[in-house]
């Protein structure tokens, strides 16, 4: 197969038009519905949802709750210290992080919170910019708890904040309605799925469409950028993910439409069924490294709800593959959807507006 110049996937946004707040209510946000089979695309609210599925779907969702993982804290010398929890180590103490500034802070480096609400240590430096630091609260709670206490929401670099009280509306906001607080695995929110209220998801339950959920551990890699010329050379992130037992049963046994909610979601399906043709009765526990791209195919996503890609990026090429599977003619089909996304105003990236593919 012919390579994929990386610039196939590059488009022009006017910066307005990058969603630095969630719409007034999560079901007030725009939906283009794009149907495959007609080729045809059409302009909707969220709460139209509804009207596009049918009794037997499936909704399959992240229920991945985002940690409050940016800590601040100061040097001895005073300086400040931003550690940005990714995910545990070894211990329950231990945990990787991106610390700010880093080249101030070599191994064996501390830094505390300001009121000495915990104490860090830099324990080793990793080849991926990495660290692994020691944290110890002061009050003999878990970091995990600590991080909910005074930990802020890492929205993306997109995303501008000035105030602390947009910042407070963002730990409600910047989470779905469904997500597993027990489950505070993500650094990044599954953000397809920020349009639903519980209203909305009982109208589908009414309706007889289902929901199952997984658990993708969603990570910092799902914003980086493909810097490389091709997209095939560029090294796709991982991210843990479980698939309950009822889940599986699930993907094998709908009699509609599987409909992920999410990119999240699609990767951790297809990499689960890939290596699993059959159900099982535990849960399963695995890493998702699935790179999803034109003329990629797909065993168990049928319609898909999205948000609005970054240009370059991982999951706008899974976008394109899943408009016309088997093919790359949805690399330019993808493009004249966004145009016109664009030209009516949609909100893009994760504050913003959705689309469902049929």
């Amino acid at each position: 197969m012919t390579s994929l110049a990386t610039d196939l996937f590059d488009y022009e946004l006017p910066e307005r038009l990058i969603a630095q707040i969630p719409a007034a209510r999560r079901d007030a946000s725009r939906l283009l519905v794009v149907d495959r089979a007609k080729r045809e695309i059409s302009h909707h609210i969220f709460t139209d949802l509804p009207q596009f599925l049918k009794s037997g779907d499936a909704l399959f969702r992240n229920n991945a709750a985002v940690l409050p993982a940016r800590l601040r804290a100061v040097r001895p010398s005073g300086g400040q210290v931003e550690c940005f929890l990714l995910r545990p180590g070894d211990g329950e103490s231990v945990w990787r992080c991106l610390v700010k500034p880093g080249k101030r802070l070599p191994v064996g480096a501390t830094f505390t919170h300001a009121n000495g609400e915990f104490r860090g240590e830099i324990l080793a430096k990793e080849p991926d910019g990495s660290a692994m630091v020691r944290l110890t609260p002061a009050n003999g709670e878990s970091i995990v708890e600590t991080a909910n206490r005074l930990g802020s929401i890492p929205l993306p670099p997109y995303i501008q904040r000035k105030d602390d009280g947009q910042r407070d509306t963002d730990k409600n906001r910047y989470q779905t309605v469904y997500a597993n607080r027990a489950k505070q695995v993500a650094v990044a929110a599954p953000t397809a799925g920020l349009h639903f209220t519980p209203e909305l998801l009982q109208e589908l339950t009414a309706q007889g469409v289902e929901s199952a959920d997984i658990t993708l551990h969603v990570g910092l890699g799902t914003f980086r950028p493909i810097m490389t010329d091709t997209i095939e050379a560029h090294n796709i992130h991982h991210e843990l993910y479980e698939m309950p037992a009822g889940t599986q049963t699930k993907l094998h046994e709908t009699r509609g439409r599987r409909v992920a909610v999410g990119t999240t979601t699609v990767r951790t399906i297809e990499h689960f069924l890939r290596a699993h043709s059959t159900s099982s009765n535990a849960d399963y526990f695995g890493e998702a490294d699935i790179y999803i791209y034109p003329p990629g195919n797909f065993l168990g996503v049928d319609a898909l709800i999205t948000n609005f890609h970054q240009p370059r990026s991982t999951l706008l090429c899974l976008v394109a593959a899943f408009l016309t599977p088997g093919s790359t003619n949805g690399i330019a089909w993808l493009k004249e959807i966004y145009a016109e996304a664009i030209a009516h105003e949609y909100r893009f990236f994760s504050y913003g507006d959705a689309m469902l593919i049929l």
